[in-house]
């Protein structure tokens, strides 16, 4: 079970590193800086449908599907269901991260309307700054300053996520793991709300992700894995990770 939540807390934070030191050492060393944007991107088609593929049909089939270019991440179908899907690169894992430009990682994700609203844009805002050319110190300035000035809102109550796509690529040697959902909560309220979710009690399949603690965003995530696969297909059972 520790070595669940331990992959869990990775896959939720988009750590990309594996859970073996040998391998986060030779990570560490392939991705010590970012590497030219055209890397990052992909085939806008290919991407779109990745995107979707984050969550059940009936929901990403009228989601907003957003695209990452050269100057950030553009709408390419306006949806009319409130969701949003977009594919999340390396750069939104911890700062510290040895993968955090890691160019090949690659993170479908479906926000609901809540999530849209709220967290998609600490998504949007940081993939701005990396664009831009910050140093690490400085987007973590700028995300924690946009905070104070209210630029950022914490998420709105009710705010989660899908992520079910068996095609992502969550680092090297790390495929799409296992499925799961994600709900969202104010950093402020994190002990609160652990409590009153039961996370991390013997036996609960909720784990809260005590990383995102330590990033600049104003958030925390509980994350609960499920069953199957977007497409319906079952995933591997959890005893066997």
């Amino acid at each position: 079970m520790n070595r669940v939540r331990t992959q869990l807390t990775i896959l939720a934070a988009l750590a990309l590193s594996l859970a073996q030191p040998a391998q986060a050492t030779v990570l560490g060393t392939a991705y010590p800086s970012m590497a030219p944007i055209n890397r990052y991107l992909m085939d806008p088609g290919a991407e779109a449908a990745l995107a979707k593929s984050a969550a059940p049909v009936a929901i990403s089939r009228n989601a907003t599907v957003m695209v990452l270019h050269r100057d950030g991440y553009q709408t390419v179908v306006k949806g009319t269901n409130g969701f949003t899907c977009l594919v999340e690169r390396a750069w939104m894992s911890a700062f510290d991260d040895p993968s955090f430009w890691n160019p090949k990682m690659r993170g479908p994700v479906c926000y609901n309307p809540a999530a849209s609203r709220t967290v998609r844009l600490y998504t949007l805002y940081r993939t701005e700054l990396v664009l831009r050319g910050l140093s690490k110190t400085q987007m973590f300035e700028n995300i924690d300053a946009a905070f104070v000035a209210k630029k950022l809102p914490p998420p709105e109550p009710g705010a989660m996520s899908y992520m079910m796509s068996k095609n992502g690529k969550l680092g090297d040697g790390v495929g799409p793991w296992h499925p799961h959902l994600m709900f969202y909560a104010s950093k402020a309220d994190a002990a609160r709300d652990g409590i009153s979710w039961g996370a991390d009690l013997p036996g609960s399949p909720v784990v809260f992700n005590s990383d995102y603690q330590k990033m600049p965003e104003p958030e925390t995530i509980f994350m609960v894995p499920v069953g199957k696969w977007s497409d319906g297909t079952p995933a591997r059972s959890m005893s066997h990770m």
